[in-house]
């Protein structure tokens, strides 16, 4: 128990050691503090909605509520939709930065909508913000580097190797009780000011300590690694040279060329190509016979197909129909772009089990729930509520009823799960 005591002293009198785990343990923090923030803004913005809808509607219903006009009701009357965030979502933000976690829609065409809010190039997003993803990803290596690099060769080059060997003990022990030491003390730096935040933000206990074995696990890579380096003999400058190539390689230019390689690889069209060709299809509907249009629609919706014939007045129906023939008409390309995210997400997932920083990043996406399966799921559940609004509004539209002021609160509500 003396020797493990005189390791823990020796490492707390260097001073390089402990400034360098003390900037961890602030990272950490902070990596965690920008983490809440985000999630918490998040959480407030999705508990407006109800208020801000409520407004929303009362105006909608002040305007187009007086019985004669569903179509009208239908047509300016938004729905909210919204991706409420798990409670570790703070640790890892991922796909939640950079994709819509709320999103209003109508009971026109959805996939135009959708892919609207989708302001950028979801496969593209690769580091994201700093939260405690990124520091363990990005960060943590570097200090082991610094912590590493000079465990051996640092006893060589002073000459208390030559000592340490003519003593009767095995030297083996003594490095390895040393990075053990040091490992950690990295692993607290890192792991205690996450599982007081986890606690504090209502994580599952199971999934608190996944967490922390995930990051021991990739604390142990870095560190064979850098035992691995340091077993070569060469100097402390070298190997901390050494180790930060190997860190730039394995942390940022091999994961980059990877998804380059994926994209090429799996191309995949932009969303807003399925946007602007769904717009192409329903602007194009205002140029052909109007019952050309309700021939198509009412082939692939036959339940509607006894409504009244169209008139030579504006219908609301005919409108919401090449409303749906546009979506239906972008179906091929929106199930091909779905299917090459997905394959695309795949990739990369297996290419973690290659470049542990990727894998890494995978795994707590995939605890955190902020990955980009995540966001699909998301979308399908977008999806499944616009069905549902259609199936409520549809009757009213195709069977000429009147929508009375009280047939708003009638209308579906998204369902948070």
């Amino acid at each position: 128990m003396s020797t493990w005591r005189y390791e823990w002293r020796l490492l707390l009198r260097s001073r390089i050691a402990v400034a360098g785990l003390a900037l961890l343990a602030v990272l950490a923090t902070a990596s965690l503090a920008s983490g809440v923030q985000r999630i918490d803004s998040q959480r407030a913005a999705i508990e407006r909605i109800p208020a801000l809808q409520a407004t929303d509607l009362a105006a909608v219903v002040a305007a187009h509520g007086d019985g004669t006009e569903a179509g009208s009701a239908a047509y300016y009357t938004f729905h909210p939709t919204w991706n409420p965030p798990s409670a570790l979502a703070f640790a890892a933000v991922g796909m939640r930065d950079v994709a819509p976690f709320v999103l209003r829609v109508r009971a026109l065409g959805l996939e135009a909508q959708i892919h609207d809010g989708d302001l950028f190039n979801p496969e593209l997003a690769l580091a994201g913000r700093f939260d405690f993803a990124f520091l363990l990803t990005f960060l943590l290596p570097v200090f082991v580097v610094v912590l590493f690099h000079d465990l051996r060769s640092g006893e060589a080059e002073s000459g208390r190797e030559r000592m340490l060997r003519s003593l009767p003990l095995r030297i083996g022990r003594l490095y390895l009780r040393r990075a053990t030491v040091r490992a950690v003390a990295l692993l607290v730096c890192v792991g205690a000011p996450f599982v007081l935040v986890a606690a504090w933000q209502g994580v599952p206990a199971l999934q608190i300590a996944a967490v922390v074995g995930l990051t021991a696990a990739y604390l142990a890579f870095w560190i064979a690694l850098s035992w691995a380096v340091g077993r070569r003999g060469w100097s402390s400058a070298t190997n901390a040279a050494t180790l930060a190539t190997l860190w730039v390689a394995i942390a940022l230019v091999l994961p980059a060329l990877a998804h380059v390689g994926i994209e090429r690889a799996i191309p995949v069209d932009q969303g807003a190509a399925i946007a602007r060709a769904q717009r192409e299809a329903v602007n194009r509907a205002w140029d052909i016979p109007r019952q050309d249009t309700m021939q198509r629609f009412y082939a692939r919706y036959p339940e509607w197909q006894d409504s009244a014939p169209l008139g030579t007045a504006f219908h609301w129906k005919w409108y919401f129909a090449f409303h749906q023939n546009g979506d239906d008409a972008v179906a091929p390309m929106a199930a091909a772009y779905r299917d090459g995210i997905e394959r695309r997400s795949a990739a990369a997932s297996r290419l973690g089990w290659v470049l542990p920083p990727v894998g890494m990043q995978a795994a707590l996406t995939r605890m955190a729930d902020t990955d980009m399966q995540a966001h699909l799921a998301y979308q399908d559940r977008i999806r499944a509520f616009h069905t549902q609004l259609r199936q409520f509004y549809y009757p009213y539209l195709f069977n000429d009823a009147p929508f009375h002021p009280d047939d708003f609160a009638e209308a579906p509500v998204f369902p948070a799960h």
